[in-house]
């Protein structure tokens, strides 16, 4: 199958402020690459930090109109929005697919899961309740208000281009902030589709801004030095993270961060064996590795090690890499060649050190941005596949003794945003689930993402949570009013 994508009514290629699809101010463009077929779908604005500025005003001017229109018409524009999201699923799935690579039934799964945070905070913007303390004093009423936090600059990444903005626009919105987006240099499509979605369900100008580029830097620091922005929410690299929350200190913005992680699954001996395999596939082989959540480390006790490595090899010796375009693909390309040279890099020094390649280990023959879906069977803590965070399709697996051994190579990482562990004993699952240091445990489950649930990570991986009924809460300040002479 084939997408023309200059046939696509969703198609946008400027950036959006005050209700206005702009060029960059130089008129300069950065090209769009279908990374499975290395063919260029489109050139896109590239702006810099004179347009976000601009953007940004946009949404301070929108700010007063936003915030005070009642809960109920927010509420009733994004659930307008989500309609028109789920209308066009396909072709905003086709978009995805063409520039991101990943197959078209999870592009299409995509679509549907950021729609849900829109349908979700549509409901939830109802919800914004404040409280009543009684007082120390006599003749006094503690009032307690929630209100936006204000303009909101947001960040997102490109290996889920439409869900992660979909995940911070709408509780912004909910709660009352105007916003200003910089989707990924290399997935921009579908965020402009996604916007302009919006911006035709009525949200109003200067509400949703959008700027897109390759000048990461000039924007994000735009975005991080104007004091007119209080919140910035970003989901990518640990390492950018921090430089991002640095530059935040200046102005002491609010921010919300959803990055790295390195997440363990353990497989122990008393597992249902289908059941945790079935699991461990798709997480650690979903858009090809490249889920800040996916199973990084495969922990399986020594019982079973080597049935769940035949087990296992049997299952990804089944997956079709291709275009995902094509109805037979399973797997897809990964982003880019730089991205096949670091996870090929980490598949040979784990080679080199000691590590027994199962199936897989090399660069894929579909392309220069493809890699074979591949296990390592012998791997040791020692290696870089235990310490780094992989974003491909590699699952090594790591043997271990006991209940206390698991705990403390799972916990051994700066990171901790999810992890997992299937077991069918009951006080094993209380004792492992506590010990964890993560933000997010699933129990003989791995599909544990949902917007009804606080998705975020401690330690190195972030800090804030979005989705569920806490996901208002960062877009939020809590306002004391004392009613005194009463």
């Amino acid at each position: 199958m084939e997408f023309s994508i200059q046939d696509s009514q969703l198609l946008a290629t400027k950036g959006l402020i005050n209700g206005q699809w702009v060029d960059a101010d130089d008129n300069s463009t950065v090209p769009v690459v279908n990374p499975a077929t290395g063919e260029q779908l489109t050139d896109v604005a590239n702006m810099g930090a004179a347009e976000t500025r601009r953007a940004i005003e946009a949404a301070s001017d929108a700010l007063p109109g936003w915030s005070d229109l009642s809960a109920q018409k927010r509420s009733t524009l994004l659930e307008a929005w989500y309609d028109l999201v789920m209308e066009n699923q396909d072709e905003l799935a086709a978009i995805l697919t063409a520039e991101q690579g990943k197959p078209l039934f999870e592009a299409k799964g995509e679509v549907a899961y950021g729609a849900s945070y829109i349908k979700w905070f549509a409901e939830e913007a109802r919800r914004v309740y404040g409280d009543i303390i009684p007082a120390a004093q006599p003749g006094r009423r503690n009032l307690v208000v929630k209100q936006p936090v204000g303009v909101v600059a947001a960040i997102t990444p490109w290996n889920f281009p439409s869900a992660m903005l979909a995940r911070k626009i709408a509780p912004a919105l909910a709660a009352g902030c105007t916003i200003v987006c910089k989707p990924a240099t290399e997935t921009p499509l579908s965020a402009l589709a996604l916007v302009a979605l919006a911006q035709k369900a009525g949200v109003p100008d200067g509400v949703i801004n959008l700027v897109v580029g390759s000048r990461s830097a000039d924007i994000g620091g735009e975005m991080t030095s104007n004091p007119i922005v209080r919140k910035l929410t970003f989901t990518g690299s640990t390492p950018v993270g921090k430089l991002l929350m640095k530059q935040c200190a200046d102005t002491v913005k609010r921010t919300s961060m959803e990055l790295g992680g390195n997440a363990p699954i353990i497989i122990f001996d008393d597992a249902d064996l289908d059941q945790a395999i079935d699991g461990a596939l798709v997480s650690k082989f979903r858009n090809s590795g490249q889920t800040c959540i996916c199973s990084n480390r495969l922990l399986v006790q020594a019982g079973i090690y080597d049935r769940f490595i035949e087990r296992l090899a049997e299952k990804v010796g089944q997956f079709r890499v291709g275009n995902g375009l094509e109805e037979s693909t399973t797997h897809g390309p990964l982003v880019s060649e730089k991205a096949v040279t670091g996870v090929k890099a980490l598949v040979d020094s784990a080679v080199a050190d000691g590590a027994r390649v199962v199936i897989g280990g090399d660069s894929g023959e579909q392309g220069s941005c493809f890699f074979q879906p591949t296990i390592l069977a012998d791997a040791t803590p020692a290696m870089g596949v235990f310490k780094e965070e992989i974003f491909g399709p590699v699952a090594p697996v790591f043997r271990f003794e006991s209940d206390d051994e698991a705990i403390a190579l799972a916990n051994d990482t700066e990171f901790g945003l999810a992890a997992y562990l299937y077991t069918n004993n009951l006080k094993r699952i209380w004792k492992v689930s506590e010990a964890l240091e993560y933000g997010m445990v699933g129990v003989n489950e791995t599909a544990i993402s949902s917007e009804v649930i606080p998705f975020g990570g401690v330690k190195e991986s972030g800090q804030g949570r979005e989705g569920s009924k806490y996901g208002l809460d960062d877009y939020l300040e809590t306002k004391l009013i004392c009613l005194g002479g009463l």
